[in-house]
């Protein structure tokens, strides 16, 4: 049963997806606290894509998703960032990062020019993810990490109340990645917003994560992440000689 807190939180409750016939998600409980990184595990299969394009609303499902105050009560409006694994585009096409960027804060065509006001707007945004050294660089030869920051700031706007990253530093280096981190961390403690982070690094989860949840179609054990990794449901999942 899941145990509730004081905190405010995105409250998913006997959440179960059905699709032609089959179930992919079945009676899944859980909670995303504001201020903390949840991470969700678990094997390909296990239903946690139509976790996520649940709680965005892309897919039907019966139980229930709420956004809860502080005080167990409901707000009516959740507001979600996402970040993608990758953002499939032309990387010859002539965009660069401000370009983008400033098409998400105005209903302007980028081809008739950037107002200052919006130019300003762009910087901030790709400042508060570390990347505004790149405003003016070619979109398609930015790298996976660069890729991946814009992307995070493009989601920040409006400022979410859960943001979910999936799979964002799959295929990123190591600076990139070091660096998408701090930042996420940062995020955590100065927003106070709901991260769900889907990872197949485990090390990763392990380090960054204050939540985990282990999924396979439905909830196995959710904690700590050394209560989760101690968990015999874990090494079904992931054998007794997962190095993590």
């Amino acid at each position: 049963m899941t145990q509730f807190c004081h905190l405010c939180r995105i409250d998913l409750q006997h959440v179960s997806v059905t699709r032609g016939g089959q179930e992919l998600l079945h009676d899944v409980s859980m909670h995303i606290h504001c201020g903390q990184l949840t991470a969700l595990i678990g094997q390909n299969g296990a239903g946690k894509t139509t976790l996520i394009r649940a709680l965005l609303r892309q897919l039907p499902y019966s139980g229930s998703i709420r956004h809860i105050n502080e005080h167990d009560r409901e707000i009516q409006r959740l507001v979600i960032g996402y970040v993608p694994q990758n953002m499939e585009f032309d990387r010859e096409m002539p965009l660069t990062v401000q370009d983008l960027m400033a098409s998400a804060f105005t209903h302007r065509p980028v081809w008739t020019g950037v107002s200052k006001k919006v130019r300003d707007q762009v910087h901030e945004a790709l400042a508060e993810v570390n990347a505004a050294d790149i405003i003016n660089h070619p979109l398609g030869r930015c790298s996976g990490g660069e890729i991946q920051r814009v992307l995070l700031a493009l989601s920040l706007h409006p400022a979410p109340d859960l943001l979910v990253l999936d799979e964002p530093v799959s295929g990123v280096d190591s600076n990139g990645l070091a660096m998408f981190l701090e930042t996420v961390n940062r995020l955590r403690s100065t927003r106070h917003m709901a991260i769900l982070l889907v990872s197949h690094d485990l090390r990763l989860v392990r380090e960054f994560a204050d939540h985990v949840i282990l999924l396979d179609r439905t909830v196995l054990a959710q904690g700590a992440p050394d209560y989760v990794y101690a968990t015999p449901e874990f090494d079904r999942v992931f054998g007794s000689g997962e190095a993590v």
